[in-house]
């Protein structure tokens, strides 16, 4: 009963009762490698060695900038099985960003993929602790010059080293891997992860009401291996078996789409702009989706009119779900009970749109601006807290003083929660409109544009009223070749919303600026329309 909760044990599992199951990889190189658990032990042994030639002691830092794929599962298990601590940093960010979280990590190695290359040629005269550059390559695809100084050969290093590797036993709490947030303002804030907090949340995100995986199950994580942890798939995979896809860089909606039927993929995971690819794609080829019945929409609320389309459409069940880098991500699941099966379509559908109940672990509560707790009851709304065994105390180097009010996590998120658990976010505390004194939730006004046909993606922001404080400004791409006018989406949302929400304006753009983690950033639009006129009449 004493023994140790080690991300290690995963993978000895895997192999010893899972070991013919498939790990199959779109490469950067272009073809599909196809491997099974066994080898990926086999190989992250090797790592493991590998990491202990090159003198990466217990603690160190191992970043990777790399897809989704085999190469980065083995330094997943190689990095944090042996005590070191596994560091995926985002390439989507800008060179300087990364620059400073590898330097803030204080990263020793670093992996890289081919796609990466000018990126890591950029940056590695500048980063201050990383002494060793691996290609994560053949050396049929290594460059024949780089400006990366002794750039080595990944599959060299793993050919070279013994798999003759006994995964050290060690205290749980040891630190396990390190997931940067998205930093929409200042630096971005380090979240180092334990053994046993990324245990506990591998046990709670493969049951049946959370993630529900199970060795049935062809996983494809959409979301990437560099975005936390791939929302701990990775992990889950393992522990219970199922067969693994990884996308490698291709996650355009065709491409998508043809690993889903080529492999029999049954669940994936992902973003709502990544699912708008795939969706466009499908219904312009006429396809369907052969075995897929259920993806996980998380990172941004799923607008209902994608949840329809896939639902009713396509016959895929629309799993929301709802996390931060700072909960390891995952908070709750939109798992129904069986009473709600009785619901219409519509009250069904509404409650889908809800972002879930908590996952046995974590702990939710909502509360007013004065830190009173707020009513169960839907229609309260409060800033939303969170805590449990895999959320964190504090950040990397305790940036940012305390995060903690009496011992709860404050998630910016703006929230209610019904008698029954279920949680919604109506806004992020930054982007609630606040018009008159009273809050207008600026999600409800981007899911009824989404439904309209002529419309791609939508946001809503405040723009200054001389009388009202803030009112609602649409911004909004079309699909191509579609066309609507103002009017007519201002016209859209009557009876769908309270009158006094509508939006007093419309902007058409040609693009919505995404974050790294595929977000919208309203900051910017704020300040892109920070003095837009609104119409006086």
């Amino acid at each position: 009963m004493q023994q140790q909760l080690l991300i290690s044990s995963l993978l000895i599992h895997a192999e010893r009762h899972h070991g013919e199951q498939e790990v199959v990889s779109r490469r950067v190189e272009g073809d599909v490698h196809r491997s099974t658990y066994r080898e990926l032990a086999v190989r992250s042994r090797r790592m493991a060695n590998v990491l202990a030639a090159r003198g990466i002691a217990p603690g160190d830092r191992v970043a990777t900038l790399a897809w989704n794929g085999y190469r980065h599962m083995e330094l997943y298990y190689a990095a944090s099985g042996s005590g070191a601590v596994l560091h995926t940093l985002n390439p989507r960010l800008h060179p300087d960003q990364v620059v400073w979280i590898a330097d803030h990590a204080e990263d020793q190695i670093l992996f890289f993929d081919l796609t990466f290359l000018p990126l890591v040629e950029a940056v590695a005269s500048r980063v201050k602790t990383i002494k060793t550059f691996v290609l994560m390559t053949d050396r049929a695809h290594m460059p024949a010059a780089s400006k990366v100084p002794d750039l080595l050969c990944y599959e060299e290093l793993v050919a070279d080293a013994s798999d003759n590797f006994d995964w050290p036993q060690f205290d749980e709490n040891t630190a396990s891997s390190l997931c940067y947030t998205s930093g929409t303002t200042g630096h971005p804030k380090g979240v180092l992860y334990s053994h046993r907090s990324t245990m506990l949340h591998t046990y709670a995100a493969a049951l049946p009401d959370a993630l529900n995986c199970s060795a049935r199950d062809t996983i494809l994580p959409v979301v990437p291996m560099f975005h936390v942890n791939a929302w701990g798939l990775p992990y889950a995979a393992c522990m219970v078996g199922a067969k693994l896809v990884f996308p490698g860089p291709f996650l355009d909606g065709k491409s998508l789409h043809d690993l889903f039927e080529s492999e029999a993929v049954t669940v994936s995971a992902g973003v709502p702009t990544v699912w708008q690819g795939l969706l466009a794609h499908v219904e312009s080829n006429d396809l369907k989706f052969s075995t897929m019945r259920r993806t996980i929409i998380g990172g941004s609320a799923c607008p209902p009119a994608m949840m329809r389309a896939f639902q009713q459409r396509y016959d895929v069940q629309v799993l929301h779900a709802w996390g931060m880098t700072e909960i390891s991500p995952l908070g709750t699941a939109c798992t129904l009970k069986p009473k709600h099966h009785l619901l219409d379509e519509d009250e069904r559908m509404a409650l889908q749109a809800k972002q879930g109940r908590a996952v046995f672990g974590v702990d939710l509560k909502i509360v007013s601006e004065d830190g009173r707790e707020l009513p169960r009851d839907g229609k309260a709304s409060g800033e939303l807290l969170v805590r449990g065994p895999w959320v964190i105390a504090k950040y990397f180097k305790g940036e940012g003083g305390n995060p903690l009010v009496d011992s709860w996590f404050p998630t910016g998120d703006v929230s209610t929660i019904d008698a029954d658990g279920f949680m919604q976010i109506t806004d992020r505390s930054k982007d609630v409109i606040k018009s008159g004194g009273e809050w207008i939730g600026s999600i409800d006004l981007e899911n009824v544009a989404m439904a309209h046909p002529a419309v791609a993606m939508a946001a809503c922001i405040g723009a200054k009223h001389p009388k009202w404080d803030e009112r609602p400004l649409l911004l909004v791409v079309k699909k191509p070749g579609a066309a609507v006018t103002r009017n007519e989406l201002i016209e859209f949302y009557d009876g769908k919303i309270a009158k006094w929400w509508t939006p007093d304006d419309v902007v058409f753009l040609d693009a919505i600026p995404l974050g790294a983690t595929g977000k919208m950033q309203k900051n910017k639009l704020r300040e892109q329309f920070a003095d837009h006129e609104l119409p006086t009449a």
